[in-house]
């Protein structure tokens, strides 16, 4: 299972080609206009299932599947964290909990960004139990960012995921430390001098173990696109 997240900073139809060339089998995209708006070609191929969410076509949050992965929202997906989705993702031969996230929520303006997801893993508990879960997408979050005081920074929310048997597959993979990441995913107004690693991909441990690559998208690739570069978590099953 191929896993790719990218916040695309709008306009997807315009970029889909660039990440539909690495032939991902699950793909989260923030800020992606509403499929109505998407054309399906040989560069966007047809998806096997799509979910979106948000209030403006223009930007919300897309999830597709390929190769014969389907899609479910879970009854329990609570609107008030509108962008962080539970979804079951079934393939032929095995099943996982997907939570595709973009943590930014304009109306919630005390906790608009990690403390979504704070709330999120609080609401979801028992989501959190299925043995193959993923948490993946734009977190808008990094532990040098975090608030002693807030009870849902970022360190906490790690902290969290970590008693549910969760980790960050790219720490583990190129065994880095929270706060100290040297591959970026985030450059300020696109500019190399302000790098931030604010996108993650959190997998089950025993996913974990089945990790054969995590590819990081480099500046001089995506700058073009997007302020973001993608995640890529190549897990052989």
């Amino acid at each position: 299972m191929k896993i790719i997240t990218w916040n695309c900073q709008g306009a997807f139809r315009n970029k889909a080609d660039a990440i539909f060339v690495h032939k991902p089998d699950i793909l989260v995209i923030q800020e992606c206009e509403y499929v109505d708006k998407l054309v399906f070609n040989q560069q966007f191929p047809q998806p096997d299932d799509v979910l979106w969410f948000g209030d403006n076509v223009h930007k919300g949050l897309c999830v597709f599947s390929y190769n014969g992965y389907s899609l479910s929202l879970s009854e329990h997906y609570n609107n008030e964290l509108k962008f962080i989705a539970p979804v079951l993702a079934k393939g032929v031969h095995h099943e996982c909990m997907l939570f595709a996230i973009w943590a930014n929520n304009p109306g919630d303006p005390e906790g608009r960004y990690v403390e979504q997801i704070w709330k999120a893993i609080e609401y979801y508990d028992d989501h959190l139990n299925h043995p193959s879960c993923i948490l993946t997408g734009d977190f808008n979050s990094n532990t040098i960012w975090d608030r002693p005081r807030r009870v849902g920074n970022h360190s906490a929310v790690v902290s969290k995921l970590a008693e549910k048997m969760i980790v960050s597959t790219y720490h583990s993979f190129f065994e880095q430390e929270h706060g100290k990441e040297k591959h970026p995913t985030f450059y300020l107004y696109r500019n190399r001098e302000k790098p931030y690693h604010l996108d993650y991909c959190f997998l089950s441990l025993h996913l974990n173990e089945k990790v054969k690559n995590v590819e990081v998208g480099s500046f001089e690739q995506w700058k073009g696109l997007s302020d973001h570069v993608p995640i890529t978590a190549n897990i052989l099953f």
